[in-house]
């Protein structure tokens, strides 16, 4: 679990001179609960370092080679040791270009403490969107910085889980210091118009004529650009290491932070307002970021800087509330940036062990795409789709239903003329609103696999499952066609359910992370008890050529009605309700329930051969309302039903033995159907199916044994 640290070249990693980044990197990491698996990687030639466990990478100068790029790459050599879990890159994007041509595989998160369009490695559109690919996470020291780092990228992004913001933090004063508060004015930073030290040496002077039992301190320095400051009571103090700076702060009652540039964050308000002085910032950039309480100026000018200090100066009552407030609502405290750092990182260490607990899995956002046949004004709403889904919202979970047939079909258009491009995008649009920490899909087949992959990338905590219950057996219908649209998504997936048996399919790929599903039953849906009561029907079947189709297609062949009519003539003396069969059109929703309800028995009949633990979802109509199930015994289904719950044939005339003795037991007829049913809703309902799902594809190590899962 090691976490490598690359400061910026030449960024001192030292109390005598260090820079914001390395103070950040310092103050947060000492108290870090990683602070053991923690090494940072710079270059300084101070033999001071922080107490931290650093490496100093030392370079020998060379005219003919970039000095970074030297850097870097002797840090590829270091990392190749240390084999970090994750490592952290400060300020420096084009770092992460280089280092993952070599480091494949590896967890970056970059850190932003300057604007990024300034910077090598993220000045362009293609540059930032590469950054977005590769990083685990993008920080940001301030809201102005990520919204800079935004300009251009599409509203996709502005959402994006992997952009987060980390202010820089400070150590909050008492509020005894209030008491120690001196007649001082500070201004800390370089001495330049970019700050607007001009501004503030003229407006001091003035303020110090007028009040001449206040004094001036500046601290900083500037050799490219000389701004004189010349007076009695302002002392020009040069640079300071930084504990002087803080007890400099301790003491001052105003500082002045009147940057005329965008500066992203703003360590100088940050401190002064951590130590209780009444801060006056300009309204650039970060810098609103950096305080709860202050003076801020609109516009940048010797007279309103002027009539600010003033102002705070002749009304000692503003100026001690101003102060009180500084400390009393400070947050940016180093455990609080810390502890957000921690939790970023326990999220990808510590992924499948805390962040999908058992308490999280009760409060999941599950994104469920597949088809609810919303256009079909409920004819098929009694689907398996919706029994998952139903499954899902019994478990206390959010859940988005995301229709993709309905969708396509009401999205097309002559630009996209089978829908498919809106619908992966309105369901991109969808995730990143959402942001689901599951999403589901079943059957969802136009929904593209380079999709999924953008949306793993996207959101790297979201886990990716597919659900299949269509035949997968060699002899069956649309075999080939099956096994592509299983296949197609199955490798940027977490997981894949059937409703096979994954042992029975030899082109499933060999990872553990296939697993059989039975077809669920739902206690909204199976509400028939057809043991309870005498029927008239003693076998109940009924195909469909397509369940959008609707109706029979012409000249269609179908095993199944061979097998059937040679089943009618040898049981001449049973009576069959049959639909889908000699003209007989298929029935559905309501009407179905109203035809299954006068039946004593339901023919579980596939369409080929028989394969393990296959079955259509008509086994789930047929056992969870009562009737007795009549089913092949090479589906294997005595793995979890006795003779007691289910009806088990071995041929055609085993089965009209069998049919022709129940119909006239009906005592034995209400007792296998009763059992049946209470089994089947007991292990086999949307609720446990769900739940399954969960587990599996967020790698649970779930205790709780599944009835049809060892």
């Amino acid at each position: 679990m090691n976490i490598s640290i690359l400061l910026p070249y030449k960024e001192n990693f030292s109390p005598q001179y260090p820079g914001a980044v390395s103070l950040f990197v310092y103050e947060t990491s000492k108290i870090s609960k990683f602070k053991k698996n923690i090494t940072v990687f710079g270059n300084t030639n101070f033999k001071k370092k922080f107490n931290l466990k650093y490496v100093n990478i030392d370079l020998k100068k060379d005219l003919f080679s970039s000095q970074t790029k030297l850097y870097v790459n002797k840090f590829i050599k270091l990392e190749s040791k240390y084999n970090s879990s994750i490592i952290e890159i400060h300020n420096r994007p084009s770092y992460i270009h280089i280092i993952d041509t070599k480091l494949k595989n590896k967890i970056y998160t970059l850190y932003f403490h300057n604007d990024p369009l300034s910077m090598d490695g993220s000045k362009t559109i293609d540059q930032r969107k590469k950054l977005l690919k590769k990083c685990y996470k993008i920080i940001f020291n301030s809201a102005w910085s990520k919204k800079r780092f935004l300009e251009g990228l599409e509203n996709k992004f502005v959402n994006s889980n992997k952009l987060l913001i980390f202010y820089q933090s400070a150590k909050r004063g008492n509020l005894s210091l209030l008491k120690k508060k001196k007649k001082w004015i500070t201004f800390v930073g370089k001495l330049n118009k970019a700050k607007g030290y001009d501004v503030f040496a003229q407006s001091i002077i003035k303020i110090l004529n007028k009040y001449p039992n206040w004094k001036a301190l500046v601290i900083g320095d500037e050799k490219r650009e000389k701004i004189y400051l010349k007076h009695k009571n302002a002392n020009i103090l040069g640079f300071k290491k930084h504990n002087e700076v803080l007890k400099i702060f301790r003491k001052t009652s105003i500082t002045v932070a009147c940057s005329r540039w965008d500066e992203p964050f703003g360590r100088t308000s940050l401190e002064a307002s951590a130590n209780g002085c009444a801060v006056i910032i300009t309204n650039k950039g970060g810098l609103p970021e950096t305080v709860t309480d202050a003076k801020i100026l609109e516009k940048l000018n010797e007279k309103n800087l002027t009539k600010s200090i003033s102002n705070l100066i002749s009304n000692p009552k503003l100026r001690k509330d101003l102060q009180f407030k500084s400390i009393k609502n400070f947050y940016l405290t180093h455990q609080f940036v810390s502890k957000k750092i921690d939790d970023y990182r326990n999220e990808k260490l510590f992924l499948q062990k805390s962040f999908f607990t058992k308490k999280k899995r009760k409060n999941l956002r599950i994104l469920h795409v597949t088809n609810f046949n919303e256009r079909l004004d409920g004819r098929l709403f009694f689907n398996t789709g919706r029994r998952i889904n139903n499954g899902f919202i019994r478990l206390g979970h959010s859940v988005l239903g995301f229709s993709d047939r309905d969708i396509q079909k009401y999205y097309k258009s002559i630009g996209d003329i089978k829908g498919r491009k809106t619908l992966n995008d309105k369901l991109k649009k969808t995730c990143y609103n959402y942001k689901p920490d599951l999403i589901v899909t079943g059957h969802a087949d136009l929904i593209s696999k380079e999709q999924i992959q953008e949306l793993k990338e996207d959101n790297p905590n979201t886990k990716f499952v597919q659900w299949f219950l269509d035949p997968l057996n060699k002899k069956g219908p649309d075999y080939m066609r099956n096994k592509e649209r299983i296949l197609d998504k199955i490798e940027v997936m977490d997981a894949t359910f059937v409703t096979t048996s994954p042992s029975a399919l030899d082109f499933l790929p060999d990872n553990n992370k296939n697993f059989y599903i039975p077809n669920p039953s739902d206690h909204s849906f199976e509400t028939l008890n057809n043991f309870k009561k005498s029927c008239s029907v003693d076998v109940f079947f009924a195909l469909s050529h397509g369940v959008h189709r609707g109706k029979l297609k012409s000249g269609k062949e179908d095993d199944r009605i061979i097998f059937l009519e040679k089943l009618q003539k040898i049981t001449s003396d049973v009576k069959f309700d049959l639909y889908g069969i000699n003209n007989v059109q298929p029935i559905w929703a309501d009407h179905y329930f109203k035809t299954i309800s006068n039946a004593k028995m339901g023919l579980n009949l596939s369409r080929g051969e028989a394969i393990k633990y296959y079955s259509s979802d008509r086994i789930t109509q047929i056992v969870g309302n009562g009737l007795v199930c009549l089913i092949d015994e090479k589906t294997k289904y005595r793995d979890f039903f006795s003779n007691n719950e289910m009806v088990f044939y071995k041929s055609l005339s085993d089965l009209a033995e069998k049919i022709q003795k129940i119909s006239r037991d009906d005592k034995l007829r209400r007792k296998i159907a009763h059992k049946g049913k209470i089994k089947y809703m007991k292990y086999f309902n949307s609720t446990k199916v769900a739940e399954f799902i969960i587990d599996k594809g967020l790698d649970l190590k779930n205790k709780n044994k599944y009835f049809w899962h060892n």
